[in-house]
Order: C-alpha cells, then sequence, then structure tokens
C-alpha cells in the first residue's frame, strides 16, 4: 500500500478518477499558471507562518525536500514526543497516508502536553474543502499518536493594513475547529480507504467530466478527460451572463448548442449573440456608436492601468489582495488628429503608488474625456489613491468625473461572431480593427502575464538584462491596451483618418 499524501486525499475528494491519474499518469496534467502561482504562495505561506508564530526564533522547520522524507518523519517523531517548541511542517504518517503540518505549537496546559495545529490559507475565507483538508490532516496525527488538543485555520485578513518592518502580526485570523474536525475522524478515515482503493486499481475510473472539474481547482486533466467527446459547435458558453439556473435547466433538456435554445429564454444580448452567429453576420448599430460619442470635446485620452495585488503586502499602508496600480498606458488625441503616448512604469521595487498618481495626475490634462475600457477598475483604482494621497485627491477626483467608457458602447452597439459572447477588448479589437491583435506580442500578452512580469522585474535577484526585457514587454502590452481603444473609438465615432502613432 503506498501512502498517499493529504493533497491527493482531497484530490480524490474532487474526482477519484483525478486521484487515479495524479498517480498513475502524471504525465498527462496540465498545469496553468494559476496553479504555479498558487505553489508559490505555498512557500510565502510557511515563511509567513514563521514570523507570526515563532517571532522569536526558536522553532524549528523540518525540510522533507532538503533531508529526505524519511529523515523528516523521524525527526517530526521525536520533536512531537518533547513538547518543547514551535514545528513547522511537522511531518505525519500513518499506514496508507500522510501530511505535512503548517504549524504545531505546544499546549502544556492541563494533566498531560499535548498540541495545537494550526493550518495557513492564503485565502480570506474558509471554504468546505478547507474543512476537510484539515479533517484528514487531524486525522492522520491523532492516528500517529499526536495529542492534538485544539485545531485552528488561519485564513488571511484583508482589512489588515501592514505597518512596514516585516511586522505581519494580525495577518492571519484563525478559525477554531476543533469540535467539528475531531468529529469527523471515522469520515476522513474512511475517505482514506476509499482513496487507497481507488489508486490500487488497475484501471482509471470512469468519471464523466462536469462542474467537478473547476471546484474546487480547474482540475490539469480537463483536456485528457475531454478528448474525443463531441463538442458542439456553438456551446452554451457563448451566451453572455446565462445564469447557473438557466444552465442547468438547458442541460437538463439536453440542450448544448445555440441554436437549440429557445428564444423565449433569452434577453436581447443573448437573442442578438444567436442571431448573428447562426448567420454569421455583423451587428452594428454605427448611428447609435457614433451618437454615444458625440461631443465629448478635445483632447481625448484613452487611460489603461496595470496593477499588482500581494496575498502578502511588501509596501507599508496597503492591505493583503490590494490592487496597486504599477503601470499605466495614456494616449493622447488632439482635436487636430495628433497621437501622443506617455507611459508609466515603475519596476525600482519601492511602492509606486505615489509617483503613479502624480504622474496620471499631471498627464490627464483638465479638460476632454478620458476613455477607459471597464471603467469600474480605473475608478475604483483612482479612489483608493485619492484616499491614501489626500493632497492630490482634487486631481484625481476630477479625472473621474472625464472618465467615458466604452464598454458598454460595445456591448450595445457591436458584435463579431469571432467574439464568442464576450466583449473583452482582446476580441472586440481584432473583430472590429482586424490589422491589430495582442497575438504580436511578445512575453506579456494579457493582464496575468502582466502581474507575473511585474512580480519577478522587482525581484532583487533579476538580472538587469532580464528586468529590461520585462519592462518592454509591459510598456508594449499595455500601450497596444489604449492604442486598441483608441482605434476602437475612430471605429465606433465613424472617423475615417488614420492616426498612426510610433507603435516601435
Amino acid at each position: 500500500m503506498r501512502p498517499l499524501s493529504k493533497s491527493k486525499i482531497i484530490a480524490f475528494r474532487q474526482c477519484p478518477k483525478r486521484l487515479w491519474l495524479e498517480i498513475h499518469k502524471p504525465e498527462l496534467r496540465e498545469e496553468t499558471a494559476s496553479t504555479k502561482a498558487s505553489y508559490r504562495v505555498g512557500h510565502q505561506a510557511g515563511d509567513i507562518a514563521k514570523r507570526i508564530y515563532d517571532p522569536a526564533g526558536k522553532g524549528v522547520e523540518v525540510n522533507a525536500q532538503r533531508d529526505g522524507f524519511r529523515e523528516a518523519f523521524t525527526q517530526s517523531t521525536k520533536l512531537l514526543s518533547e513538547h518543547q517548541q514551535p514545528i513547522f511542517e511537522a511531518g505525519l504518517k500513518i499506514e496508507g497516508a500522510v501530511a505535512f503540518a503548517d504549524v504545531m505549537l505546544p499546549d502544556l496546559t492541563g494533566d498531560h502536553p499535548g498540541w495545537k495545529m494550526i493550518e495557513v490559507k492564503f485565502s480570506t475565507s474558509v471554504k468546505d474543502y478547507y474543512r476537510e483538508d484539515i479533517a484528514v490532516q487531524s486525522y492522520i496525527a491523532q492516528a500517529a499518536g499526536v495529542n492534538l488538543k485544539s485545531v485552528s485555520l488561519a485564513c488571511i485578513d484583508s482589512s489588515w493594513v501592514y505597518p512596514g518592518n516585516g511586522d505581519y502580526q494580525g495577518l492571519l485570523a484563525e478559525t477554531d475547529l476543533t469540535a467539528e474536525t475531531l468529529a469527523r475522524s471515522e469520515e476522513a478515515k474512511g475517505w482514506i480507504a476509499e482513496a487507497q482503493r481507488v489508486a490500487a486499481q488497475p484501471t482509471e475510473p470512469y468519471v464523466d467530466t462536469g462542474d467537478h472539474c473547476y471546484d474546487p481547482f480547474a482540475c490539469g486533466f480537463c483536456n485528457y478527460c475531454n478528448l474525443g467527446k463531441p463538442i458542439s459547435e456553438r456551446p452554451l458558453d457563448w451566451l453572455p451572463s446565462l445564469s447557473p439556473a438557466r444552465r442547468a435547466q438547458l442541460a437538463e433538456e439536453g440542450i448544448d448548442d445555440i441554436l437549440d435554445v429557445p428564444d423565449d429564454l433569452l434577453n436581447t444580448r443573448q437573442k442578438r449573440v444567436k442571431e448573428h452567429t447562426l448567420a454569421k453576420t455583423v451587428y452594428f448599430d454605427a448611428e447609435g456608436a457614433a451618437a454615444d460619442l458625440a461631443d465629448l470635446g478635445d483632447p481625448k485620452y484613452f487611460l489603461d492601468f496595470e496593477t499588482i495585488q500581494f496575498p502578502v503586502p511588501i509596501w507599508a499602508g496597503t492591505r493583503p489582495y490590494q490592487q496597486i496600480p504599477v503601470q499605466f498606458s495614456l494616449h493622447t488625441l488632439t482635436a487636430k488628429n495628433q497621437l501622443s503616448h506617455f507611459s508609466f512604469l515603475d519596476l525600482s521595487g519601492s511602492d509606486p503608488s505615489r509617483p503613479f498618481a502624480e504622474a496620471l495626475s499631471a498627464n490627464c490634462g483638465t479638460n476632454g474625456p478620458v476613455f477607459v475600457y471597464s471603467a469600474a477598475f480605473e475608478v475604483t483604482r483612482i479612489r483608493e489613491l485619492a484616499v491614501r494621497f489626500l493632497d492630490l485627491a482634487g486631481q484625481l477626483l476630477a479625472i473621474i468625473d472625464r472618465i467615458v467608457d466604452l464598454l458598454p458602447i460595445a456591448r450595445e452597439r457591436y458584435y463579431h461572431p469571432s467574439q464568442h459572447g464576450s466583449w473583452s477588448i482582446k476580441v472586440v479589437l481584432p473583430a472590429a480593427v482586424p490589422e491589430l491583435s495582442y497575438d504580436a506580442l511578445e512575453g506579456v500578452k494579457d493582464g496575468s502575464m502582466a502581474m507575473e512580469a511585474y512580480a519577478e522585474a522587482i525581484q532583487p535577484t533579476v538580472t538587469a538584462a532580464r528586468k529590461s526585457e520585462i519592462e518592454q514587454q509591459l510598456i508594449a502590452y499595455c500601450r497596444l491596451d489604449t492604442y486598441a481603444m483608441v482605434r476602437l473609438w475612430q471605429f465606433f465615432n465613424g472617423t475615417k483618418a488614420p492616426v498612426l502613432p510610433d507603435m516601435s
């Protein structure tokens, strides 16, 4: 019987087939960028836990990767029997299952010494699968002979503000799950036994694909499991804002193609998508779009932000997962059809918020519309900056008063079948302006990639050459976002004169 890790047992809880594939055919797994990012967050969680739960530095970290699993379990058994100091990543092993506890704190109250187990999750709330995760770990600990006096789950307190100087006390908020967790011991024991049965099967179990493939995690075997399955020519995913209830209703009726969805179940926008998808025609209310954009004045500004967010803040005065603006692109179009571009990007590693706010205030002028695509994002970021920097608040809030959102105009006035029910600027742009596309960009091609690239660029270990490469990629990506808005404004406004900035 092979010992199953806690993560394997949780994989079984999501889908037995996933567990079997992870053991027998791991090469079929395709890891997404978000999955890889979660691994990095996991490593960071351990570092922060040590700062918070062992400020005096008297604890011991068990390192199975460095010392080997046999030594890690031997060391953990010894440390857990002594009840002398905090233990991080303590190895817990029983027949058929293993786990590593984030934090074990000695509890010497009462007649018998024991332990407080704390699992650290870099989420802002307690999720159901966390409860199963800690139930499995607690069962393994108890079955291994550990006296658990209490069990807690520590999550990020999103309202906490980092004071700086490496002080992370208060970052984590604990939820006591002792009674609930210890009451699920038999349940967890059953999960392990069933997972072992599935793991020992000579062939993969049959499990059809469904919502469980993405809940609570996006499974890396989805493409494998969908091989050979018939794919709808016009899937329901192309219907914008289709509610889960409506989707479930259609699934019960065996409907998986837009063609078969009754019109009386669709709203106006969904009907439009269906009509033009089936007819392979373009919808464009040119007159309405031009009217939406008429008489807005000059000059015209086209603005886009890029942000970074950290589960664990690195800059004083910021919160966990707060969206911190680090870059903006601004195209300015004059009444004489002259186009200029300004770019702000701070890769110093210091908090860029203040210089960002100053540059934004200085370059957006005082008159004329400021076009964005999906205004809620930029408006929220600007309001946050205004709260942080009161001396700039007047200038920043004045920018908000001039913002014009191109997204509602696109949604209401334009649809091309190639959009597949989306009005993301990355799909609207090549539909409306075929000569432009994000595919030609090198390195950074979307917001997630921009965030990853920025995080890499501010690391002290990054080389000057790599930092310069990232800088150019980020500038090119953000500049295309605002140039795309210029071209969409021209398209919607019926402006024929070409605008040819230097895009080199």
